[in-house]
Formats: structure tokens, C-alpha cells, sequence
């Protein structure tokens, strides 16, 4: 159950600040934020869709802790980021990450720690 609630408010938070984006874009603000980066928002919408179901992925996943994971995407790959126990975690990791549709590649950054 607290998995659950924790892929809720993450997801909330993830759209949440996508929505900020949105609203205060009209003051130019978002026009700011966009003028950083080279990607159109349909493709940094994309990646942060994609971001968010690969973390809920991992969170739901038993055998990983995936709040020692932290995730990127950049036109469609996945940066993985953090720290796991042991390269069975680590390649299952990688591997629930390619299953979240539109992943185009993988990059692990995760070091095992024990």
C-alpha cells in the first residue's frame, strides 16, 4: 500500500509541475525554461512521461529499493542514476527500465554498494 501512495504522489508531483510549466508559461516564465533547453515541449513532455513510468516501475518492483535510483530521460533514454546492492538488482533494473514503452536506450549509471 505504501508503494501505491508513494507512485501517486509522485506521479502527481511529476504532472503537477508539468502544469506549473504550462500556467505560468504565459508569463514567460515557461518560454524561459523552454529557451534552455533545445528539445520541443511535446519531446521534454514526452521524456517526463517517460521518466515517471520507468520510476513507477521500479517502484512497484519488490527486489528493488528504487529510492536509491533517481531517473532521466533525454529524448527517449533512460539515465539511470544511484546506487543498488548487487548486479542481480542492477541488471534487473535495467531490464523493468526497457520494458516502460518509448525507451529508446538504457544508460546505467548505478554503482552496487555491498
Amino acid at each position: 500500500m505504501h508503494k501505491i501512495f508513494t507512485v501517486a504522489v509522485l506521479l502527481m508531483s511529476v504532472l503537477m509541475a508539468g502544469c506549473t510549466v504550462a500556467l505560468v508559461g504565459g508569463a514567460g516564465v515557461g518560454g524561459y525554461a523552454a529557451g534552455k533547453d533545445e528539445r520541443s515541449l511535446g519531446v521534454i513532455s514526452s521524456d517526463i512521461s517517460i521518466t515517471t513510468r520507468v520510476k513507477a516501475t521500479l517502484i512497484k518492483d519488490e527486489q528493488i529499493d528504487a529510492f536509491d535510483i533517481d531517473v532521466d530521460t533525454y529524448r527517449g533514454v533512460v539515465t539511470l542514476h544511484g546506487h543498488v546492492n548487487n548486479a542481480a538488482q542492477l541488471s534487473r533494473a535495467i531490464k523493468l527500465s526497457k520494458t516502460v514503452s518509448d525507451v529508446k536506450k538504457i544508460i546505467s549509471k548505478l554503482i552496487i554498494i555491498k
